[in-house]
């Protein structure tokens, strides 16, 4: 009888709410085609590949690709320099957005904030290659920055040097996604109990103790879902400002495994190889994500994503 009672139940909801239900399907769709449906090619991995045999009447090879990779020269490398480019990114990028929308929280006119906004926005709406291209132009041999350090006796050649790579696309970063990054925050903090910031301010607290007591406590849930998030990412670093900012002479430091896919497979065509090492930089990804989704978790008793 009970069963009965909830099939009909759930054929009234479904009834009820079946527009919405509609609206879900093409969303459905694409993602069921552009992102299910591909996932079938991942059998190229264990595979040995031939376009002309095609992707079921290849030879079986098993897990020998990935055994390839790991005993590869350039695994180490390829791992050190992605993690490093990536942990060091998620440490020094993570902070300045919630610092940002703090500041732009304290500012009482409302016409100046926006102003601010719209300016810090702006870089996130710039094309990688853009930022690739000003880059080269301002840190290149004769460019302003080395304008100025020739003033000092100093000159440098920032773009060849593997021990600028890092920083270089660090920063930019930073500075590329900062503004944007903080709209999340901004809106958290907009929708704070004004009785809290009013209590805060009947007790006598300054703007810092303000800052620690109402609004970090505010944005400490958002802060843990977009750590966690940004730490599954971790191995996955976006080929296409790496591969931009590769020179011969910085490639110790700028060859990552993304942009070791892309050469390997689509420039060089070998296919089974390349599809090994980027499930295996999805692998890594989707362990990290669910390591430090249960870390958070103990942290928060029980609080996670």
């Amino acid at each position: 009888m009970s069963i009965k009672n909830n099939k009909s139940n759930f054929l009234a909801k479904v009834k009820r709410q079946r527009l919405l239900l509609l609206m879900l399907v093409p969303g459905l769709l694409l993602t069921f085609i552009f992102k299910y449906i591909p996932m079938y090619g991942v059998l190229i991995a264990f595979k040995d590949y031939n376009p002309l045999l095609g992707i079921l009447k290849s030879p079986w090879v098993g897990f020998l690709e990935f055994k390839n990779f790991l005993a590869s020269p350039n695994f180490n490398i390829l791992l050190g320099n992605t993690i490093k480019l990536s942990v060091f990114g998620l440490l020094l990028g993570f902070f300045p957005p919630i610092i940002l929308a703090i500041m732009l929280n304290q500012l009482i006119s409302e016409k100046a904030k926006k102003r601010i906004q719209l300016i810090l926005y702006a870089p996130n709406f710039i094309s990688v290659i853009v930022i690739v291209g000003m880059i080269f132009l301002f840190f290149s041999v004769e460019g302003p920055v080395n304008d100025i350090l020739k003033s000092f006796g100093l000159k440098t050649n920032f773009m060849t040097s593997p021990g600028y790579f890092r920083p270089l696309y660090i920063i930019s970063g930073i500075w590329q996604g900062m503004g944007w990054a903080s709209t999340l925050y901004t809106a958290t903090l907009v929708n704070v109990d004004t009785s809290l910031i009013e209590a805060a301010q009947l007790d006598g607290a300054n703007i810092f103790q303000r800052i620690r007591h109402v609004d970090l406590p505010a944005l400490k849930p958002i802060m843990v879902i977009q750590f966690i998030l940004a730490a599954g990412n971790i191995m996955n670093v976006g080929y296409e400002k790496a591969f931009l900012m590769q020179t011969s002479l910085n490639l110790p430091a700028s060859e990552i495994i993304s942009t070791y896919v892309y050469k390997v497979g689509l420039v060089s065509g070998d296919y089974s190889y390349s599809t090994a090492v980027g499930l295996f930089n999805s692998v890594i990804n989707m362990i990290l994500l669910f390591s430090v989704n249960k870390i958070v978790e103990k942290i928060n008793d029980g609080e996670g994503i």
